[in-house]
């Protein structure tokens, strides 16, 4: 469990001090969403094997709802991506120099809500299929399709909400100024209803066929027996 929480606090860190100095910084321009991208799709390779690579309570949610983690894990990971994000938001005001000028960004909430919701949802969504799924059990490309996502959610709901998708990153950017405190609890549990909202649809769809980890042994064998091919 510790090694886990290690993973997920080191993948999440890298993801908020990214997105605090590529949007504080304004070195990375209109390729923002790029970097953001590409540091949480090398960290999703880097920890996946290991603790799943959320580095996001809301994917955290839906994984446990998808019932691929105990209540345990839901609040060590929790812990673990908050006490991150928190740490590199004060790594990035130690690296940014003195002056920069923050300006809170203060959208309005039903935009906010809607364009968390969406691209919050549709993460979660790609994560449970592309990484928990019999269909694309040991695929290569699990943390380009997770990256990406959150790329092209960046470009395209970036002016209108910021395109945070993660409760960690929304902390994160609130202390650093970035969000007003009220905006980032919207976002907070909008993200976290979306993420839960994904796995209910993921389940009521049945992709994970091998989703009850409480079956007894006649009842997986059934399940693997439907998800094979021409059952």
């Amino acid at each position: 469990m510790t090694r886990k929480l290690l993973v997920e606090a080191i993948g999440t860190f890298f993801l908020v001090l990214t997105v605090g100095l590529v949007v504080l910084g304004g070195g990375a321009g209109a390729l923002a969403p790029v970097a953001i991208g590409f540091v949480l799709m090398a960290m999703v390779y880097a920890g996946g094997h290991i603790s799943g690579a959320h580095y996001n309570p809301a994917v955290t949610v839906a994984v446990r709802l998808r019932r691929l983690a105990t209540n345990a894990e839901l609040g060590g990971y929790w812990v673990a991506q908050l006490v991150a994000a928190v740490v590199a938001a004060l790594v990035v005001r130690a690296l940014l120099p003195d002056g920069v000028e923050v300006v809170a960004s203060d959208p309005e909430t039903l935009d906010v809500v809607l364009a968390e919701f969406i691209f919050t949802f549709g993460l979660a969504w790609v994560v449970l299929n592309v990484a928990t799924a019999p269909g694309t059990k040991g695929n290569s490309f699990f943390g380009i399709a997770i990256g990406l996502t959150v790329t092209a959610g960046a470009y395209a709901v970036g002016p209108v909400s910021g395109a945070v998708f993660n409760p960690a990153v929304a902390l994160g950017a609130s202390l650093l100024g970035i969000l007003d405190a009220d905006v980032a609890m919207v976002m907070v549990v909008t993200q976290l209803v979306a993420g839960a909202s994904a796995a209910l649809l993921f389940d009521a769809l049945d992709i994970g066929a091998d989703k009850p980890t409480t079956a007894t042994p006649a009842e997986q064998a059934g399940l693997r027996s439907a998800a094979e091919p021409g059952a």
